[in-house]
């Protein structure tokens, strides 16, 4: 349970940032808004790694970093379309529709990385897509 404290700190921060770029992109074009806000948070990644110790040089070009790559082109292109799309539409129906990442996700993990399939777990994504629909209020 060591994480909890961590998921309500990335809970805070990041249902934060959906509206402050909301607000932001009416001023400043969408692309220019996560390349500054990519910028703070690759300097403060550095910071991190400095501070822990942690990651080396070799950890790049590992066998393991190639997936990353993809990975962030996918990050890439998803919080891209993600920006533009809070500059054109309102927070309370792009943050739920975006959620619906959660449920993909999740089919995701169970189609193809082995996770078991429970008849809670599945409830669970279904009142998940359920409850994303009623909050984008139907139009998810």
């Amino acid at each position: 349970m060591d994480y909890l404290l961590w998921v309500i700190v990335a809970l805070v921060a990041y249902g934060l940032m959906a509206p402050l770029t909301s607000v932001v992109t009416s001023d400043v074009p969408p692309a220019v808004a996560l390349f500054l806000s990519t910028t703070i948070f690759l300097c403060l990644t550095a910071v991190v790694l400095v501070v822990t110790g942690t990651g080396t040089p070799s950890d790049v070009t590992s066998p393991s970093a190639q997936i990353v790559y993809v990975a962030g082109l996918f990050l890439s292109a998803g919080i891209l379309a993600y920006y533009q799309a809070l500059e054109r539409g309102p927070v309370s129906v792009v943050v739920p529709i975006y959620g619906l990442f959660i449920v993909g996700s999740s089919i995701i993990g169970i189609a193809f990385l082995g996770e078991e399939l429970t008849a809670t777990r599945a409830a669970g994504i279904v009142v998940a897509a359920a409850a994303i629909y009623l909050a984008a209020g139907g139009e998810a």
